[in-house]
């Protein structure tokens, strides 16, 4: 450990988290309002390009396959590259992609710089988790994990729809081009000011794959996959929710979408701190969280003063999960933590991809909007098995672990 790497967790010992850590948390929102904001702009896209809106939208899948499948090979990669010049480069080639991206009118060339961008954040994200723990004591990873995995909800209540605005009044081009200034400003600050950093261990690919057969670590994984599909489904689909069935005018949809947003950091913040301790107490109240304010929204949707808060509640539950899930994994591949935290990126991603089709599912079939938040109360719901695999696993391990120490 450098001496500035031990000057800064002994700053975390007094209280504070190390400047690295929210620097993480800013790239991260700098590049992740580049995957929400194209949705804000799909028509113009397509008016530009003049190609179909179906086409347009395959620009946001080709970000997303991206980031799915680009992640754990990526990190395999860039395992012996010291982190913090794995965490410019990342950023200068996504900074890049967008740019050509930018000055490109052909189609399939701005398809590939979005595939391609998906592959830098997917790999920025992975190191960035790795590197925020490195950057605190043990008893503070989770909180940390929870400060960094902020920026993505930041860019997702705040940065998309800012950039969208921006390319209201810019052309749709002006919201990305904000973006790629962003994160040129980002990589920066990280190679001036983020301390180096490394593994405890020799980086090796066997240990990491040999890590990723741990049936635990794949529980983890599934709850992942589900519980962010589950808040992710009634999220995205709040808008119509709020104003054909609860009735609330356009107008204010925007504000009661942001209490969302606010849960969700309330949730990080709350989560954060008791995923340090009882991770799996953070998880499974997440989960019943988001069971109980996703039933309660489908039942509850005609009623004004009841959606409202449970739009906050919902954040809250969604995001008090996270922390937790990077505090279960990065305890379980401790030895290892590069490719398990990229396959986590991977989980979240698939989580998101999969909204889409199981809402398209249950409204094509004739099922009115209120479905999409029971599809979510039931994703929720299986969430809790996959904890409990993972607490059963992580129990029967200690036991036989102080077995072994009385035997010795």
């Amino acid at each position: 450990m450098s001496v500035e790497t031990a000057q800064q967790q002994a700053s975390v010992s007094r209280g504070r988290l190390p400047f690295g850590v929210y620097l993480l948390a800013f790239s991260l929102f700098a590049m992740g309002s580049a995957e929400f904001l194209l949705a804000g702009v799909l028509p113009a896209v397509a008016d530009d390009l003049q190609i179909r809106l179906s086409a347009a939208g395959a620009l946001i899948s080709a970000f997303a396959i991206g980031v799915v499948v680009g992640g754990p090979p990526f990190a395999i990669m860039t395992l012996r590259w010291p982190r913090r010049a794995t965490l410019v480069t990342t950023q200068a080639v996504f900074a890049a992609s967008v740019t050509i991206g930018l000055l490109t009118d052909d189609y399939p060339v701005l398809l590939a710089t979005r595939f391609v961008c998906g592959l830098a954040y997917a790999g920025y994200w992975a190191i960035a988790a790795v590197t925020a723990i490195s950057l605190v004591p043990p008893d503070r990873t989770a909180r940390a994990s929870g400060v960094v995995v902020s920026g993505l909800s930041l860019a997702m209540i705040a940065g998309g729809p800012a950039g969208a605005l921006l390319s209201y009044f810019t052309g749709w081009r002006g919201g990305f081009w904000g973006v790629a200034a962003l994160t040129a400003a980002g990589a920066i600050v990280s190679l001036l000011a983020m301390p180096a950093t490394s593994a405890g261990e020799e980086p090796s690919v066997r240990r990491e794959l040999r890590t990723m057969r741990q049936p635990q670590l794949w529980a983890v994984y599934a709850a992942t996959i589900l519980s962010t599909a589950a808040y992710m489904i009634s999220f995205n689909y709040l808008a119509p929710l709020l104003t054909d069935v609860t009735g609330i005018p356009g107008v204010w949809v925007p504000s009661i979408l942001a209490l969302f947003g606010v849960g969700a950091f309330i949730g990080l913040s709350v989560g954060g701190r008791i995923a340090d301790r009882r991770p799996f107490h953070a998880l499974l109240i997440g989960a019943m969280g988001i069971l109980a304010s996703s039933a309660l929204l489908a039942v509850l949707a005609r009623h004004a003063l009841a959606v409202i808060p449970l739009v906050l509640l919902l954040g809250i539950a969604g995001f008090v999960l996270n922390p937790a899930i990077y505090a279960r994994v990065f305890t379980i591949a401790s030895k290892a933590p590069t490719l398990a935290g990229a396959t986590t990126v991977s989980a979240f991603q698939l989580g998101i991809s999969l909204v889409p089709a199981l809402a398209g599912a249950a409204l094509n079939a004739g099922a009115g909007i209120t479905s999409v938040a029971w599809i979510g109360a039931g994703l929720a719901a299986a969430v809790v098995p996959a904890v409990l695999l993972d607490r059963t696993i992580s129990r029967h391990r200690s036991r036989r672990t102080d077995g072994r120490r009385d035997a010795g």
